[in-house]
């Protein structure tokens, strides 16, 4: 029996990022047979986002090798003991936009979403032009990606419950759905 179940964790933050104030729509798992390296994804985005240019996606991987010195790591424990900290699985949360007739300056948004995300949830801001012939104008596509990780000590405990992350994703999204009347409208 394994230490921690994943798919219950999953489903755990899926149902807490409804208290946050988030609608979930789509869930997948993928296992790589080879290495089963495995990863969860997320589709959702803000209650007041429904049906608006908003996506956000959470992606959480799970590398067996993590997971399997951590089960290693708790059996040699004492019965009492806490669990070992220092082993972590990366969550991504990543926000994107359809593309934008006038997007925003990079570097001032990225300052203001430093302002939101803080040191507890750094946010890397990029943009991609792309050209669907030579004659047409770029079209102008923003990402916002932010990475945490997530402490399988915690999981095991029951204290991995993310209220602040959930909390700044809220906030940056709400932020982002804001700011895209502007950057949309052309």
């Amino acid at each position: 029996m394994a230490v921690i179940d994943v798919p219950g964790f999953v489903a755990e933050l899926k149902d807490h990022s409804s208290d946050h104030g988030f609608h979930v729509h789509d869930e997948r798992h993928f296992v790589e047979t080879y290495s089963l390296h495995q990863t969860w994804e997320v589709d959702f985005h803000p209650e007041e986002g429904c049906g608006g240019p908003l996506d956000l996606h959470l992606a959480l991987e799970v590398d067996p090798r993590v997971l399997l010195s951590f089960e290693d790591a708790v059996m040699a424990l004492p019965e009492d003991a806490d669990p070992p900290e220092g082993f972590e699985f990366p969550l991504s949360f990543t926000w994107s936009l359809p593309p934008l007739p006038h997007g925003p300056d990079l570097l001032r948004l990225a300052i203001d979403l430093a302002g939101i995300g803080g040191m507890e949830l750094p946010l890397e801001v990029s943009a991609i032009d792309s050209y669907a012939s030579a004659t047409d104008g770029p079209e102008r596509r923003l990402s916002v990606v932010a990475n945490h990780p997530v402490s399988l000590a915690k999981i095991l405990s029951g204290e991995e419950m993310l209220c602040d992350i959930f909390d700044k994703c809220l906030a940056v999204s709400n932020y982002l759905l804001e700011s895209s009347p502007a950057w949309l409208s052309g």
